[in-house]
């Protein structure tokens, strides 16, 4: 009679434990941010190491763009308030100034202020480096692009909002900005669930 019995319930846990682990967060890629210290929009300095220990997700951004940038903050707030309607706490938004020459720490605020994020506490607004700088951090910790654009004051940058781990690493890219075609609304909840599953996970 047991060996009857023991069919059903092994069949039982193979479901209950695929139903788990399809819960699991999936990195697409893992890449090692390399160590920094910046100034943050209210002018104090902000380390990787500070951020450790949260999730975070990163974009690109500068307050003289004329293209991306406000269509991108948008969002952010956007998808800060799907995290707090969702009852997501530990996370931080981490944007990085792609010019810093005239992205001061109070040009930054007045331009997180525009945007009125439902708790600006959670965001930092980084500057206090050379343009090469983040050139280089860009491309070498979170696989996007800034360049110079040598025909106007603008600066060429990714659009993507980037996933970070608890233990400093990007894990995933998003279309920050979004299309006519796909609107950024369509995904954000793909977004929201990520963090949750990596806040799950733990460091």
């Amino acid at each position: 009679m047991r060996k009857f019995l023991t069919l059903p319930i092994l069949l039982i846990l193979v479901l209950i434990l695929s139903a788990c682990s399809s819960n699991d967060f999936k990195p697409d890629y893992k890449l090692e941010i390399k160590p920094f210290a910046f100034t943050n929009h209210q002018g104090k300095e902000v380390t990787l190491d500070d951020l450790k220990g949260d999730v975070w997700i990163a974009q690109f951004v500068f307050t003289n763009c004329t293209s991306i940038c406000g269509p991108m903050m948008h969002n952010m707030a956007e998808l800060q308030d799907a995290l707090i309607h969702e009852g997501v706490e530990d996370y931080k938004i981490v944007s990085f100034t792609v010019d810093p020459k005239v992205d001061s720490p109070e040009v930054l605020q007045d331009y997180l202020n525009t945007f009125a994020p439902a708790d600006d506490s959670k965001w930092e607004m980084l500057t206090g480096y050379k343009q090469d700088e983040i050139i280089e951090l860009a491309k070498k910790s979170f696989y996007t692009m800034v360049a110079n654009d040598p025909n106007s004051d603008q600066v060429v940058h990714g659009g993507s909002f980037i996933l970070v781990d608890q233990n400093g690493n990007t894990v995933k890219l998003y279309d920050g900005a979004g299309t006519p075609e796909e609107p950024f609304k369509d995904y954000m909840d793909d977004i929201v669930e990520d963090v949750k599953l990596l806040i799950q996970k733990g460091a």
